[in-house]
């Protein structure tokens, strides 16, 4: 089984609030046909990183104000319409799966993340959509769960055989732009490492580099162009592992 990530940026036009990248979408999920058990997790991009920004809401700053959390979730599930209509599209047996009804945090920020339910989706050929979103978080209200962080989560509880993140870039670059072939630890490339130029509230590439190190399953960074090597035989961009 395989989680994989579509990266707001890959979906979106990010510079453009709310805009899919509707070709781009389309050609993964043409990819994505014919394919079985896996799980899609996908970025916000130009929607729900705007709204989270405009409400000072992050993984670790909540809010209280239910209004703020109806329109941050609101624009992730307008996204979570296109990713699912565009898989629909190819005949991928794609569902959503609502982070803000499932997932909590307690109050020093453990995660919970209830998987029974996800397993149930997939042992009945389901393909689970689900997203980075706001949850639930005791003592803070509500505070953002990153793509990154549920891919770390579904990858673990669900004993995935291999994560990939499709990014804009086809993996991760040095600083003369090239790929990365492999990535064992974070000391490696901390250095290459810098924040998104888009407005992003979950970190950019450091955070997912960091967050695919903490798996035991080997994981990929790589480009759309990409996607299809990756699911055949997991050779594609940067192995993190």
């Amino acid at each position: 089984m395989i989680v994989l990530k579509l990266g707001g940026s890959v979906i979106t036009e990010k510079d453009r609030e709310e805009t899919v990248d509707e070709e781009r979408l389309a050609s993964l999920a043409e990819t994505l046909a014919g394919h079985e058990d896996f799980v899609v997790v996908h970025g916000a991009g130009s929607f729900g990183h705007r709204y989270a920004a405009k409400h000072g809401v992050s993984r670790t700053e909540g809010t209280h104000d239910a209004a703020a959390v109806r329109e941050i979730h609101a624009s992730m599930e307008r996204l979570n319409g296109h990713v699912l209509g565009a898989l629909g599209a190819e005949d991928v047996p794609a569902v959503p799966v609502d982070p803000f009804s499932l997932a909590y945090r307690s109050r020093d920020g453990t995660l919970g993340l209830p998987l029974d339910g996800i397993e149930t989706t997939l042992a009945e050929g389901f393909v689970p959509v689900t997203y980075g979103d706001v949850i639930t978080q005791r003592e803070k209200g509500a505070t953002i769960i990153s793509g990154d962080e549920l891919v770390v989560a579904l990858a673990e509880g669900l004993d995935a055989d291999g994560v990939g993140l499709c990014s804009t870039v086809p993996g991760v670059l040095d600083d003369t732009g090239a790929v990365i072939p492999r990535i064992g630890s974070y000391d490696e490339v901390e250095a290459y490492l810098g924040g998104s130029e888009s407005t992003d509230v979950t970190g950019g590439m450091a955070a997912k580099v960091r967050a695919l190190l903490n798996l035991d399953v080997p994981a990929s960074v790589f480009g759309p162009d990409a996607l299809e090597a990756f699911l055949a035989d997991g050779s594609a961009g940067t192995r993190i592992d």
